[in-house]
């Protein structure tokens, strides 16, 4: 059966972690969440989940919650998203395919006691067979309890990334990622994997954030999830993985509601959320077509 590589996150290099993503297409570092933050995800999230749906067929797991929107509930979970280790790795891996990489999802995923193996499968295929070229995405999955093999350990089939559309997993070709509370698990949108069975007493919780290429849908529609009125309030460069900026030229840009004489009808996401984009030339163009004047559909924050 094979194993997963398992790196120290205080000694890994980006390099280890590009080459054994490619080779294998996923991997496991540990360490990268501290007590500290795990306290603060845990007292945050433990609520929401509480209030969390079981899933209504065999994929989303009879006996499993999935809880998103985790960016614009819990501000510990916005420090997961924007942990610098995996968005480094995160841009290494998807800015071959785009020019900018944006957030493709939060969500907690528990599962119960008594609930079954999860389907195999690759998360590319929520775009259908359409990119069969490119890798969309670059996933995670925290572990915020042990992943054991009583409690489901997530499955996955290293080197699968690499294999015909067509071709299925053996059972000897599959492993589990066992870690232990503050790990994360990295994997491509290629890749197979799925939730494992948990046959423990207590449930197994793992939160799942990834991210894809900026010009592609979301799975999860961040703009309904974190709102303008939402967003506003965080950091810019999570504003910005949201997809409150634009992904490359003419792509992404919105119409305000209320016309304005004194600029285009073409402007950037970053103004609904009052400021300017962070790229020097874009937001020079706007302020020279303002010329001071702020348009009323918008609190500008000149700072």
């Amino acid at each position: 059966m094979p194993q997963l590589t398992s790196l120290d996150a205080a000694t890994a290099t980006q390099d280890d972690i590009a080459t054994i993503m490619a080779r294998d297409g996923a991997m496991i570092l540990t360490g990268l969440m501290d007590d500290a933050l795990f306290a603060r995800v845990d007292a945050e999230t433990q609520p929401l989940m509480d209030l969390s749906a079981k899933g209504n067929d065999a994929f989303t797991g009879h006996n499993t919650t999935r809880t998103g929107a985790l960016v614009a509930r819990s501000p510990a979970c916005r420090e997961a998203v924007m942990n610098a280790t995996v968005l480094e790795a995160a841009n290494a891996f998807l800015l071959p395919y785009c020019d900018r990489i944006q957030l493709h999802l939060t969500q907690l995923i528990r599962l119960l006691p008594g609930q079954g193996r999860q389907p195999l499968h690759r998360d590319r295929l929520a775009w259908g067979g359409y990119l069969p070229d490119i890798e969309p995405q670059f996933n995670t999955i925290w572990a915020l309890t042990d992943f054991t093999v009583e409690n489901g350990a997530t499955q996955v089939v290293p080197g699968s990334h690499t294999w015909d559309e067509a071709r299925e997993a053996e059972p000897h070709e599959v492993c589990q990622a066992v870690m232990p509370r503050g790990s994360v698990l990295l994997y491509t949108g290629s890749v197979i994997h799925g939730g494992g069975e948990n046959r423990s007493s207590a449930p197994r919780v793992g939160m799942n954030i990834t991210y894809c290429l900026g010009w592609l849908r979301t799975e999860e529609n961040q703009y309904l999830s974190c709102p303008p009125d939402v967003a506003r309030t965080l950091d810019p460069a999570l504003q910005e993985l949201l997809g409150y900026t634009m992904g490359s030229y003419a792509l992404g840009y919105f119409s305000p509601p209320q016309p304005n004489p004194d600029i285009p009808d073409t402007v950037p996401p970053e103004l609904a959320l009052g400021r300017l984009p962070r790229e020097a030339p874009t937001a020079k163009k706007i302020m020279d077509k303002l010329e001071g004047d702020v348009p009323s559909f918008v609190p500008l924050d000149r700072s």
